[in-house]
């Protein structure tokens, strides 16, 4: 079975507007040769303006949530296939800031990923541990519980990756030891090949909470890391390329 290639994915989260997709084409014309794919993934508002963009660049755009259904009379979101059609080939999802702030459970995260792949988007599932989950010795079982809840079976034989975000490292400047980032992508390695059999070693498992340049090469190059969901730092291009450049 062959490594995984990474996936480097800037998350813009609540970030941008149309003047910043200057920094978008910054990361597109600085990439050079690199392993990984990239990725970046604005608010809904700038999808289709960043996919005209960095249309004929090695960069793909991505959404950050979708909605379940494919159309209907849900107000203020957004369908998997409207994603698609705005030029989206990824999509994010249960964030933890979802999964928190929108009630998101596994179930749900689960019926969104069906809805990416219904709508040809390849699903990026992120996965996480609270603070006081990783003080009371339960991290392992959150994470691996969630992974289970959240891949629907379906996901055999598609592309997909998992994204692993202790919710105390997201935004924090706080980032686990390289020994406790390794400890909880094998968990994951192993619950996806429990799974899914011998596929399961196809896909990336990627870090996010706190990456940044200074420390992305550590952390890349940690067992069982494919790559990182990146946040604040993919909103400037020379952090982002810094990011990439690591792997």
């Amino acid at each position: 079975m062959t490594t995984p290639q990474p996936l480097i994915a800037g998350n813009w989260k609540m970030n941008g507007v149309s003047a910043s997709l200057a920094e978008a084409k910054a990361v597109a014309a600085g990439l050079g040769s690199t392993s990984a794919r990239v990725a970046l993934c604005p608010s809904a508002t700038l999808i289709a303006q960043m996919a005209w963009a960095l249309k004929d660049t090695a960069v793909a755009v991505g959404g950050q949530d979708c909605r379940a259904e494919p159309s209907g009379a849900f107000t203020g979101d957004v369908a998997a296939e409207q994603i698609k059609d705005a030029g989206a080939s990824l999509v994010i999802l249960g964030h933890s800031e979802r999964r928190a702030g929108h009630g998101e459970t596994d179930a749900l995260v689960a019926s969104k990923v069906l809805a990416a792949l219904r709508a040809g988007l390849e699903p990026i599932v992120c996965v996480g541990e609270t603070l006081e989950q990783r003080k009371a010795g339960e991290a392992l079982a959150v994470v691996t519980g969630q992974v289970r809840g959240s891949l629907p079976a379906e996901l055999a034989g598609k592309a997909y990756s998992v994204a692993y975000e202790p919710v105390w490292a997201i935004g924090t400047g706080l980032t686990p030891t390289t020994p406790e980032i390794e400890e909880v992508h094998r968990a994951i390695r192993a619950t996806l090949v429990e799974m899914f059999g011998e596929a399961g070693r196809a896909m990336p498992i990627l870090y996010g909470g706190s990456v940044k340049p200074s420390n992305a090469a550590e952390i890349l190059h940690a067992d069982e890391v494919g790559g990182a969901l990146v946040g604040g730092a993919a909103l400037k291009a020379e952090d982002f390329l810094g990011i990439i450049r690591a792997v």
